[in-house]
């Protein structure tokens, strides 16, 4: 049984938790406020969900889910994740995480901040343009007609290809953007952030981004 870490316990968190133990896996989850602000939603999880710091959850994750504000990511452990598969749910938000002038002139993505931040870990975007509740209600069997889609961005095909399945298993067809630095054209502000879009109208969605 697979064991998902969860660093950032929140909206998105949470519904990609339920998903986890869903499917018959286990997940750690973490906050910035301590195990202890988590009981309840360990105790709806049951199934063996447990609660535990940010390096707990990032060493006794198979696969690591990076859920927090874009502007904690520099607190995210980086030690215990060196050559994990790390999914990066993060947007940016100027108004919540203040300028960043690296992101505001499109020299780099957010993502690319967070796999620069931690070193070694394969870090790959996903789920950062879906609601929690289209999460937790929009999965369908693969082969559903007009089945939603999700893109996924990243430098490591391995784990790209780990991230394809984890998402297929909890509903979702997957578009592959291409590398980590594609991971601007499904951020806020694009055509693909949001929309519920079949993997053809995804793809026509990320090549209609603009920067």
């Amino acid at each position: 049984m697979t064991t998902i870490g969860f660093i950032g316990a929140g909206h998105i968190g949470g519904a990609l938790a339920r998903l986890a133990v869903q499917h018959g896996q286990t997940p750690v989850l973490s906050n910035s406020r301590g195990p202890h602000t988590l009981v309840d939603l360990v105790s709806e999880l049951g199934d063996g969900a447990r609660a535990g710091t940010a390096e707990e959850a990032a060493t006794d994750g198979d696969v690591v889910v990076v859920t927090v504000p874009f502007h904690a990511y520099a607190q995210v452990p980086a030690a215990p994740l060196a050559g994990k598969v790390v999914i990066d749910t993060n947007n940016y938000y100027w108004e919540r995480d203040g300028h960043v002038a690296a992101l505001d002139d499109g020299s780099t993505t957010s993502a690319e901040l967070l796999a620069d931040h931690l070193g070694g870990a394969r870090v790959v975007k996903a789920f950062n343009h879906i609601t929690a509740a289209d999460l937790g209600s929009k999965g369908t069997p693969a082969g559903t007609p007009g089945r939603r889609a999700l893109a996924i961005a990243g430098d490591d095909a391995d784990a790209k290809a780990e991230v394809t399945a984890l998402i297929d298993r909890w509903g979702f067809d997957v578009v592959d953007a291409g590398t980590l630095s594609e991971g601007w054209r499904f951020q806020r502000d694009t055509p693909a952030y949001g929309a519920e879009l079949d993997a053809e109208g995804l793809r026509a969605a990320l090549a209609a981004a603009t920067r």
